[in-house]
């Protein structure tokens, strides 16, 4: 059976892709800073789903946290901690925080779990289409989300022959933050006439686990956006 770790599985974007895993009879584990909230939404995914007590925000904790877990097949790490952090307000606890858990966090998970990669195993990590086009108060996200392209290139080589991606979404229709926002921003800016939606990152992110001539790529997806 395939082994799926979702880190950040435990809500919205994180829980869509863990039951796209699930629905196909991977063995899934989601995480959260929350064990129960973890177990929670692991019961209602179903299936041999299981829920993980992690937090990237204290990348010393992670070894410990992820001790039981004996070997991955696919690897996705969509955790954010991310708020606007204006340079006017900025908050530099919030800063750090937020860094930490994107890059090192991140990078730490990658590194511990290595060993226990299965032969074809393969990453994919989540950034945001906030490297490409920043907005007020983004600087902080806009950095970290641009880190990312250069964990992937670097874990690449460092983790060969295994392969790791990055997923980049734009807005997401139809995500908790914006399902119920009339006229979202974006949404009649991209040539498909819509945001994406969470079904087609879960999509996305199966295409670059699963296609083994993918290797630290970026993969944009974003309905178009950055063409207009």
């Amino acid at each position: 059976m395939t082994s799926t770790l979702i880190v950040g599985g435990s809500g919205g974007l994180g829980s869509v892709i863990a039951e796209h895993f699930a629905s196909r009879g991977d063995d899934v584990i989601v995480t959260s800073r929350d064990k129960a909230r973890a177990e929670a939404v692991a019961a209602r995914i179903g299936g041999s789903t299981r829920g993980l007590a992690l937090d990237l925000a204290h990348p010393e904790t992670i070894s410990a946290s992820l001790a039981d877990v004996t070997e991955v097949d696919h690897l996705v790490i969509t955790a954010v901690g991310q708020a606007a952090n204006t340079l006017a307000q900025f908050s530099i606890t919030d800063a750090v925080s937020a860094v930490t858990m994107k890059l090192v966090g991140y990078a730490e998970t990658v590194r511990v779990l290595h060993d226990r990669f299965a032969p074809n195993a393969s990453v994919v990590l989540f950034g945001g289409l906030a490297k490409e086009r920043p907005y007020p108060g983004s600087t902080i996200v806009s950095t970290f989300n641009a880190g990312i392209t250069g964990l992937v290139r670097t874990l690449a080589v460092e983790i060969a022959p295994h392969r790791v991606n990055a997923l980049h979404p734009g807005l997401i229709g139809d995500s908790p933050k914006w399902r119920d926002v009339p006229n979202p921003p974006h949404s009649a800016q991209t040539p498909i006439g819509r945001l994406v939606t969470m079904a087609e990152i879960a999509d996305a992110t199966d295409f670059l686990l699963r296609n083994t001539g993918i290797n630290a790529h970026d993969l944009h997806i974003d309905g178009g956006l950055l063409a207009t």
